[in-house]
Parts: C-alpha cells; sequence; structure tokens
C-alpha cells in the first residue's frame, strides 16, 4: 500500500493509498480520514461507498464528514466505486455502466468478470489490508452511502451478518432488479438469470429472509430519482412484512445532491458512532 497524497484537517489526516488488488486485478485507489484520536489510540471505522460516476474524491471534498469525524473520533474510509485502468472493461459513451459504476458486485459474465469483484473488494479485502496497516479497532465497523453507494451500503450489511455495527444509506437504490440502472448493470455483470440479481438487490433480500438489522436511509422528496430509480417504498414494505426496524427519513425538498448529503452526514455519523461505541 503507497501512500499518494496526505492533508491535515481538523487535527486529523486526509490520507490517500494505492494498492494492488487481489480482487480486482488492477490499482484501486482510496481515502482515508484519521482522526486526531488516532494518533494515539486505535479508533472505529465508517466506511462511506460513493455512488455512479463517483471518486473516492466526492464526498472527502463536498460532505463536510472530517468535520464530525474529527469531533466523535472515528475513521473513515472511503473506496472507489469500480476498479480502473486502460485494461479494465468500460464502456465510455455510458455513464451508468462500466469505470465508475461497479454497483458493488461481484460480476461473473465477461470481460467484467474478470476485474469489476468489488463486493469482495469492499467486504474482505479492503478491511484486512486497512485494519492490518492503519490505526482502527479491527472488526468495528459501520456502513454508508450514497445513491448506488447507498445500495452497496444495504447489501453488504445484509448479506455479512455481524460485519457492521450499523448501516445507513442516502438516496439508495433500494430495488436494483426492477430500476433502469439496476437492470442496465445487473445483465452485463451477472448475466440474464433474474435469481442471480435479487442476491445484490437489499429487497430481494429482506424478503428472501437475510438477517435484519435496524436501517437508517434518508431520501429527500425533491430527488429527481426517486420515482424512477430508487424505490424506498418497495424497501419499506418489505421491511414491514418481516418486522425489520426501517428509519425512513423523508427529507421535504432535498434532491439528490451532495447539498443534500452535507445537511444530514454529521447525524448519519453520530449513529453510528453511537453503535460503534458500544
Amino acid at each position: 500500500m503507497k501512500q499518494i497524497e496526505s492533508i491535515k484537517e481538523f487535527g486529523g489526516w486526509l490520507n490517500r493509498y494505492q494498492h494492488g488488488s487481489e480482487s480486482c486485478h488492477c490499482d484501486m485507489t482510496f481515502s482515508v480520514y484519521l482522526p486526531p484520536q488516532a494518533a494515539t489510540e486505535k479508533v472505529p471505522v465508517v466506511y462511506w461507498l460513493s455512488g455512479l460516476t463517483c471518486t473516492d474524491d466526492n464526498v472527502r471534498t463536498k460532505a463536510g464528514a472530517q468535520r464530525y469525524a474529527a469531533e466523535l473520533g472515528i475513521a473513515l474510509v472511503i473506496p472507489d466505486t469500480s476498479p480502473r485502468g486502460n485494461e479494465v472493461a468500460d464502456e465510455p459513451e455510458r455513464y451508468d455502466l462500466g469505470q465508475g459504476a461497479g454497483f458493488y458486485v461481484n460480476a461473473t459474465q465477461p470481460p467484467w468478470s474478470q476485474h469489476y469483484r468489488m463486493y469482495d473488494y469492499i467486504t474482505r479485502e479492503l478491511p484486512a489490508l486497512i485494519e492490518a496497516i492503519l490505526p482502527v479497532i479491527p472488526g468495528v465497523r459501520s456502513i454508508t452511502g450514497h445513491s448506488m453507494g447507498g445500495h452497496g451500503a444495504l447489501i453488504c450489511a445484509l448479506k455479512e451478518p455481524g460485519a457492521y455495527r450499523s448501516v445507513s444509506a442516502f438516496a439508495p437504490i433500494c430495488h436494483p432488479t426492477v430500476c433502469g440502472w439496476g437492470e442496465g448493470c445487473f445483465s452485463a455483470y451477472l448475466g440474464n438469470d433474474i435469481e442471480a440479481w435479487k442476491a445484490y438487490d437489499a429487497t430481494e433480500l429482506i424478503k428472501a429472509g437475510a438477517p435484519g438489522m435496524p436501517l437508517l436511509i434518508d431520501q429527500g422528496t425533491g430527488d429527481e430519482f426517486l420515482a424512477g430509480q430508487l424505490y424506498p417504498a418497495e424497501l419499506r414494505a418489505a421491511c414491514e412484512e418481516r418486522g425489520i426496524p426501517l428509519t425512513l427519513r423523508m427529507q421535504d425538498g432535498y434532491d439528490h445532491s451532495y447539498h443534500f448529503i452535507a445537511t444530514f452526514i454529521g447525524e448519519h455519523l453520530a449513529y453510528h458512532a453511537a453503535a460503534l461505541r458500544k
């Protein structure tokens, strides 16, 4: 793991790293914010998963999360949204497939299957690397994200019982098997078997009996993607059927942007910090 950037913020350090990934078979870049407390003790971690078209740079420059992480004494780990590089399969004319659109699945179809193993990268390879090298408490982690990354956070928490102390999401893609973004990526990455898609769909995972944990979701009512892509009502219905606690906060007038995220990121990090400190 090579450190390629280090910036002091709020008494801690915003670092950027690059490493050769065994899961994705390419060089991967990620950022970590280490709060001032990490200078003298190991700290818990919140993983942030970004959305379509993003890199690790979006949230660290737009959300204002580092100020809250410094106050709460938690590290932020911010991976990229997909494998990248000249050798990595891509659809350059599309923003919603290929590089920048990994969807946090393990692809099974060529040419995507060679590199697009983001589920293994997020849930296994990256935490092992972080916990082996940086001053964080092993196994004490939570997860959150936005849009495609909110989808990723939900499925990681649902598919990996006990791996995360808490989970939240901003405007997540709640039911990707029935939305255009999900259908386009899943058919390419996973083939035409709808049952294979359901293994990466939070609503379908809950319907199928995934172990429940409390879910916190913020969704703006002014989000331009709410009706056609996100489907939080379907997730709420599945949670009600199973008796899984879901706090779905419909935030009046907010859109899909980082202005929305920056407004509520402090509340989400406080929610995770409380779970991480138990």
